[in-house]
C-alpha cells in the first residue's frame, strides 16, 4: 500500500510532472500523492497502459501476481498467478481511478530543461509547462529497433516488427521465420506453432539462458530476487547448475547451453527466456533454429550459414530503443547506450530533480522493482521539498526580522 508520510505534506509551488502512464510512471504518481505532493502524470496516448495495450494477445507477466502489484492496490485473485495482458490492462485502469491520479492524455513531451530550481517541459501544442520535479517513466520497450541489415530497404517479402503481432491467425498456413531469441520472440514462435502456421523458424544469434517459469511450484522470479545482488560469478555457476537440473539440453536441436554467465549475460542487457512453450515446440520439431540473419537479398532471407531462404513473412522480435535522446539528451543523463546514468531515487549530479524508472531490465521483476523504485522516487521528491519549503521560510523569516531591525532603529 501507498506509505503514509512521516513528514506532514508538502506543497510545492509547481507540480511533480510524471512523463508516461506506464506502470511506473502511475506508480510513482500514486507513491507522491500519498505524501502529500500533487503529481501529474503526462500520457501522449489516449489511455494509461498504452504499452500493454499493444502487446500480443498470449502475453502474460512473467513474475507472479503477488509480486506484481504496484503500491496501494492488489492485483485481485481472479487474475491468477500469471496475469494475462488484458488484466494487466483493466488493473492500470483500476489503479489510476482508485488513487484519483491527475492523468492527462494525448501530450507529449518533446524536450526537457532545467531553469533555475525549476523544470520546464515543452509538451504538444506549444505547451511550456513548470515542474518542481520531473519524473521519466517512458519505458524500457519505447520505440520499435531494427538492426541496420544489408538488402533491408529493398526486401520484396513481408516484414514486421514484434510490436505489430497480436496472434497467429493472420499466419495460418504461412511459413514464418521468427527473428530474435529473447522472450518475446521465443513466445511468439512457440504461439505460431501452436496457431497454425505451416512452418516456424527461429533465426539466433546469441544462444539465451532458458528456463522454467516455475519448478516444483517455486517461480524463477524468486529465484533471481535471491540472487540479484550476490556477486557475478557466484550466480554465473549457480545458473549453470540450475540448467543443468532443469531445462533439457537442446544442442541436438541448435540450442546449445550458453557460454557466457546467466548474470554476465544479464549486466549485458538481456534476462533469461522463461519457457513458456519454446522448449516443447524446439523438441517436437514445431520450431525450427537456424542461424542468425545477416541480410536481405531481393525476397531472399540471407542467414549466417551462407543459407539462403524465402519465407512468406519474417516477424523481427529485434529489441526496442529507449529513446530518450530528444527528451533529455542534451542534458548530459545518458550513457553510451542510451539508458539514463542513474534511476531510481537518485538524480544525476547535472540534474537534480530529474528522477528515471523503468529503464533497467531486472531478474527480479520489472513490474516489482518499479514498485520499490516509486517509493523510493516520492520519497526523496517529498524530502527535497520539505528542505525547498523550509528553507524559503526561514528566508522569510530573516527577511522579516531585518525589515523590523530597520523599522525599530528609525
Amino acid at each position: 500500500m501507498v506509505t503514509t508520510p512521516h513528514e506532514p505534506p508538502v506543497h510545492p509551488a509547481h507540480p511533480v510532472y510524471v512523463i508516461g502512464g506506464g506502470p511506473g510512471g502511475l506508480a510513482v504518481a500514486a507513491a507522491l500523492r500519498g505524501r502529500g505532493v500533487r503529481a501529474v502524470v503526462l500520457e501522449k496516448s489516449d489511455a494509461v497502459g498504452a504499452s500493454w495495450r499493444a502487446h500480443y494477445d498470449r502475453l502474460r507477466l512473467h513474475t507472479t501476481r503477488r509480486l506484481s502489484a504496484l503500491p496501494g492496490l492488489k492485483m485481485p485473485r481472479s487474475f491468477g498467478r500469471w496475469v494475462a495482458r488484458a488484466d494487466v490492462v483493466r488493473y492500470l485502469e483500476k489503479y489510476a481511478e482508485k488513487h484519483e491520479l491527475e492523468v492527462v492524455t494525448g501530450v507529449e513531451v518533446f524536450g526537457v530543461e532545467r531553469s533555475g530550481e525549476e523544470w520546464v517541459l515543452h509538451a504538444t501544442g506549444g505547451r511550456r509547462l513548470v515542474g518542481s520535479a520531473v519524473v521519466v517513466a517512458t519505458g524500457f520497450n519505447h520505440t520499435p529497433s531494427l538492426p541496420d541489415w544489408p538488402g533491408l530497404d529493398a526486401y520484396e517479402g513481408e516484414l514486421s516488427h514484434a510490436r505489430a503481432y497480436r496472434n497467429p491467425e493472420p499466419y495460418a498456413g504461412k511459413d514464418v521465420l521468427v527473428v530474435g531469441a529473447g522472450n518475446t520472440g521465443a513466445e511468439i514462435a512457440a504461439d505460431l506453432a501452436d496457431g497454425g502456421a505451416k512452418r516456424v523458424r527461429l533465426a539466433v544469434r546469441t544462444v539465451p539462458h532458458i528456463v522454467r517459469r516455475t519448478t516444483a511450484g517455486w517461480p524463477a522470479q524468486r529465484t533471481g530476487i535471491l540472487v540479484r545482488r550476490l556477486p557475478v560469478p557466484v550466480v554465473d555457476r549457480l545458473g549453470a547448475v540450475m540448467a543443468r537440473l532443469a531445462a533439457p539440453d537442446l544442442t541436438a536441436h541448435g540450442l546449445p547451453r550458453p557460454d557466457t554467465g546467466l548474470a554476465t549475460r544479464q549486466r549485458q542487457g538481456a534476462i533469461p527466456v522463461q519457457d513458456v512453450g519454446l522448449v516443447a515446440a524446439v523438441r517436437a520439431g514445431k520450431v525450427e533454429v537456424v542461424a542468425a540473419v545477416e541480410g536481405f537479398a531481393g525476397g531472399e532471407v540471407l542467414l549466417a550459414d551462407g543459407t539462403r531462404i524465402t519465407p512468406d513473412a519474417v516477424i523481427a522480435a529485434t529489441g526496442y530503443r529507449r529513446a530518450l535522446e530528444p527528451l533529455v539528451g542534451d542534458l548530459g543523463v545518458l550513457d553510451e547506450r542510451g539508458r539514463p546514468v542513474v534511476h531510481g531515487a537518485r538524480c544525476p549530479r547535472e540534474a537534480p530533480g530529474l528522477y528515471f524508472t523503468g529503464f533497467t531490465n531486472p531478474i527480479s521483476g520489472m513490474f516489482r522493482e518499479l514498485a520499490l523504485d516509486a517509493e523510493k522516487i516520492a520519497r526523496a521528491i517529498a524530502r527535497r521539498a520539505a528542505r525547498t519549503e523550509a528553507e524559503k521560510a526561514k528566508a522569510k523569516r530573516a527577511r522579516a526580522g531585518a525589515g523590523a531591525r530597520t523599522t525599530s532603529g528609525t
